[in-house]
């Protein structure tokens, strides 16, 4: 079977349709490229064919190139894998080119056969970039389709031709939208951007691009005419020079240059402008290679996209019977409470949401009708969706109301007390079956399980918040946890289209304990008398969305506060952090907690913005004349997160390394360039890593010591994903 099928009708129209078997949606693979490149070359030799119409023989067109088989380019490139790239990205060129010209004389640009695009549905990555070759794209009057090219979100960027298509069509300011951020349109935004040439009714759409291939329309491009001006200036245009100046001003202030595709994108676009369209190509394909030889560009479409797709479609999932949850019980209505309660009713679950008083329970309630209020005036959703939805949420103070619930998640307050109360209250109206889940960030699972009366039914799962915003969902196994409270957390993170990771229990589980390093590393610098914008650029420099002190004046002082406490009565005379503790206390006595009081280790205006970081912290921690290299910065930061990760591994917390990566990227923002902290680590090399950590335990302390586990691998030149990824445990 091949994915592209010919066949040419009566009125000498040749239609090819994109049909890979055994998948919902087209995706493009190394094989599928030459089975289209014969089709069009026997649609053009073809006196009886008058043109063609490439479409698909599913609701949607495709949704893009099978990201597995680009992840694995490089290795499979040969012994000059840039070389063999870049000869494969220019075989793929010349088709596409070879759709656009069509049969065209390449002096006059006379003959040649129309080709148009008809697009059913959603249009990804490759599955536009072939449109963009097409002379004219049709596309179905479909509000569910997203037309796009995304590939920026996975570490590449747009490399068969759409990076110059679009921006020769739309113009960079035009196209920076599409290539930049990846934004996706809806067929009829689509056409508003210039993306696609005309919408059209669904059960319209071969015949109206059938018509319009038998019209005998102009078909060249206009950057293959004489005289073409690019959209909005060329670079050496005044107004195109501005647009690159503030292209490059943004992608830098966005990025911080931590991501390379979005660089090489850029470069592809401002050198493409300056030279004819082939070479253009040529230049798009170079940066491709480039891209693709970085390292960041296979750990981010690993980590991102292989990995995060598998753990969603249970990788590590128990193997036994749907647990899909029919009505679920959210104990605390408060800000996490009402979050649950939104994405499960969003998700069509009944919930029963209650708190201690009925105002409490409308108010959390309440959170649902204001953000679908919002949903309605963006026309993102509908007054009828928002009916249905408030009505599968009963906000209530009866513990009677639970009856029927296969699934509870208590998120009250974070007290061992309250939550056992909470439980024994729960399990004397719940049914046998039903799985108690416990949300909490610190308290330890087992701990928590003493109160149930079938810890085997009892389970953790970390929401981060917001709820509605946050992608990662962290489930904790106690050790009495069965299979049936895992598949079934599982079934439901999936429900409310979450991405699961599944951690057995420890102090912290597995985000906080790697987060919390990184936070009081950078409190620690503080004391030391570094720089504190220093230590806030240092971390966004490597990717971070926010440095640490900034993180702590978004979760709170006093809640650090809170937290130390609370390990410190745990741990004893093994407690680290003592000099962490002396700046957050001294915060705490200040008063400045963080943007909740408008004061912390930044300032802030009335409406709660930030306004630069407290020039008062120096009073108390001087800053001193000699400051610390960037890359030293750096490295503390970075090792503090991911020697805990690598941790987390050695004692089992840690069950698979993709959940370690995803849940990084995901939970904290870990260095998304990175594919996350083992993907890191197999980037710089177990050699070098270990090397690194016994510089900063010289230095810094005890805390940057090299793991057993990594000191190994380092003695064997060991990489992370070698010894512990999926292809090794199959094998």
């Amino acid at each position: 079977m091949t994915d592209f099928k010919m066949k040419t009708d009566a009125d000498g129209v040749a239609i090819i349709t994109w049909d890979v078997q055994g998948k919902s949606m087209n995706v493009m693979t190394l094989e599928a490229w030459p089975v289209l490149d014969g089709l069009i070359d026997d649609a053009l030799a073809d006196d009886a064919v008058k043109g063609i119409v490439i479409t698909s023989g599913k609701d949607s067109f495709a949704g893009g190139m099978d990201l597995n088989v680009i992840a694995k380019m490089k290795e499979s490139a040969g012994d000059n894998p840039a070389k063999g790239l870049f000869d494969g990205l220019m075989e793929s060129h010349a088709i596409l080119r070879k759709i656009e010209r069509a049969g065209m004389d390449a002096k006059t640009n006379k003959g040649g056969k129309p080709i148009a695009a008809a697009l059913p549905g959603t249009a990804l990555g490759i599955g536009l970039e072939i449109p963009l070759a097409c002379h004219r794209i049709f596309a179905a009057d479909n509000p569910k389709a997203k037309i796009g090219l995304p590939e920026i979100m996975v570490g590449i960027f747009p490399g068969m031709g759409g990076t110059t298509r679009l921006s020769r069509k739309l113009g960079a300011m035009g196209a920076s939208p599409l290539l930049l951020e990846g934004k996706l349109n809806d067929p009829k935004k689509a056409k508003a951007a210039g993306v696609v040439d005309e919408v059209v009714p669904a059960d319209e759409l071969l015949s109206a691009a059938k018509a319009w291939v038998l019209s005998e329309p102009k078909i060249v491009k206009p950057w293959d005419e004489k005289g073409y001006k690019m959209p909005g200036g060329a670079p050496y245009h005044p107004a195109g020079f501005m647009t690159f100046v503030g292209a490059s001003a943004m992608v830098n202030g966005k990025t911080q240059g931590a991501f390379p595709a979005a660089k090489a994108l850029l470069s592809a676009v401002y050198e493409g402008a300056l030279v004819p369209f082939d070479t253009a190509l040529k230049i798009e394909a170079r940066w491709f290679t480039n891209v693709l030889m970085n390292p960041s560009s296979s750990a981010m479409i690993r980590s991102l996209f292989i990995n995060k797709e598998a753990l969603e479609k249970g990788a590590n999932r128990p193997a036994i019977a749907d647990q899909k949850v029919q009505k679920v019980g959210v104990i605390g209505a408060g800000m996490m409470g009402a979050g649950i309660a939104l994405v499960s009713a969003l998700a069509g679950i009944q919930v029963v949401l209650i708190d201690n008083t009925q105002e409490a329970a409308d108010k959390g309630k309440a959170y649902t009708t204001a953000h679908l209020d919002k949903g309605i005036a963006r026309k993102k959703t509908t007054p009828e969706k928002k009916e249905t939805v408030l009505g599968l949420i009963n906000a209530t103070t009866d513990y009677a109301a639970l009856a029927g619930c296969d699934l509870i998640v208590e998120a009250v307050f974070e007290d061992v007390g309250v939550k056992a109360e909470v439980t024994q209250k729960v399990q004397a109206v719940v049914g046998p079956d039903c799985i108690f889940a416990t949300n909490t960030s610190t308290l330890p699972i087992t701990e928590l399980a003493k109160a149930s009366n079938d810890p085997e039914k009892f389970i953790g799962i970390h929401f981060f918040s917001p709820v509605d915003k946050m992608l990662l969902v962290e489930i904790i196994k106690c050790k009495e946890t069965g299979d049936v409270a895992v598949a079934k957390a599982l079934d439901f993170v999936r429900q409310i289209r979450k991405t699961p990771i599944v951690v057995n229990d420890e102090r912290f589980f597995y985000a906080n304990r790697c987060i919390i390093p990184y936070i009081n590393e950078g409190i620690r610098m503080v004391k030391e008398g570094v720089e504190p914008a220093l230590i806030e650029n240092a971390a966004k420099l490597l990717g971070m969305p926010l440095g640490p002190l900034q993180l702590v004046d978004e979760t709170s002082v006093d809640l650090g506060v809170k937290i130390a406490k609370a390990t410190k009565a745990a741990m004893g005379d093994d407690y680290p952090d003592g000099e962490v503790d002396d700046v957050l206390f001294w915060m705490f006595d200040q008063n400045r907690l963080g943007r909740k009081s408008n004061s912390g280790f930044y300032d802030y205006d009335a409406k709660g913005k930030r306004t630069g970081l407290w020039e008062g912290l120096a009073t108390q921690y001087p800053v001193a004349d000699d400051q610390p290299d960037l890359t030293t910065v750096q490295h503390r930061l970075m090792f503090a997160q991911v020697l805990e990760a690598v941790r987390a591994l050695e004692e089992n917390v840690l069950e698979d390394i993709r959940e370690g990566d995803v849940g990084a990227i995901l939970g904290w923002g870990f260095a998304p360039w990175s594919g996350g902290p083992f993907s890191w680590l197999d980037i710089i090399g177990a050699p070098y890593a270990a090397e690194r950590c016994d510089q900063l335990t010289e230095e810094f302390g005890a805390r940057f010591t090299t793991p057993a586990l990594l000191r190994e691998m380092a003695d064997k030149s060991q990489a992370f994903y070698k010894r512990f990824g999926q292809d090794t445990k199959a094998a």
